[in-house]
């Protein structure tokens, strides 16, 4: 007769396995985007970001300490361009302060793969398509409002006026929020929910 204990000892560990693995692959993944054309759309001055996508997808399939690493993974890639391929923009801000830059690229990143996570914990039916299509929504929506918010803490509204990115709060949120967080929120929706929906099927009953 089986050992229960014995039993759930080895569901737990295939388990974590199985979410080790995916959380590496995803990690791959944003460091491949990163360092090719498909982790970045650049039209004229507008610069769209898709790295936000696969820490959807780990935060959902292998739950929110997985969302909050490959969060990070997304901040030192995001850090990192500032020396490698700096914008005007990127290089302004590490000439300002690079200690806040390093902040305000790594902290916005985690907290949103981090409550990306605990929204798709705490439904209940973790089935549903609303559990996956509001949770991969938050991602996208939560980085840029974690982003923006950062950017204004820790940088003020007159340094970023310097930059021309508006004089007040409020112009500084509409000069950033545009049609690239819109796509940005979009992608992250439909292409997070339909690969994390499929890998949720895929790896059921690997991950009891």
């Amino acid at each position: 007769m089986a050992n229960p204990s014995s039993a759930d000892a080895r569901g737990s560990n295939r388990s974590g396995t199985v979410k080790l693995t995916v959380t590496a692959v995803l990690t791959a993944l944003i460091l491949v985007m990163t360092f090719t054309p498909i982790g970045y759309l650049k039209v004229g001055a507008i610069e769209i970001t898709f790295l936000s996508i696969p820490v959807a997808i780990g935060a959902i399939i292998c739950g929110p300490g997985a969302g909050a690493f490959l969060g990070a993974v997304f901040g030192a890639t995001s850090f990192l361009q500032c020396f490698t391929a700096p914008t005007p923009f990127s290089a302004a801000l590490l000439g300002i302060s690079p200690l806040r830059t390093a902040v305000m690229c790594f902290v916005p990143r985690i907290l949103a793969g981090l409550l990306t996570g605990l929204i798709f914990t705490a439904f209940r039916n973790k089935k549903s398509v609303l559990s996956f299509t509001l949770s991969s929504f938050s991602m996208g929506f939560l980085n840029t409002v974690f982003f923006v918010a950062a950017l204004i803490l820790l940088f003020g509204t007159k340094s970023l006026a310097a930059l021309q990115l508006g004089d007040t709060v409020v112009a500084i949120i509409s000069t950033l929020v545009t049609v690239n967080a819109l796509v940005e929120w979009a992608a992250c929706l439909v292409i997070g929910f339909a690969v994390s929906k499929a890998l949720a099927v895929v790896l059921k009953k690997y991950m009891k």
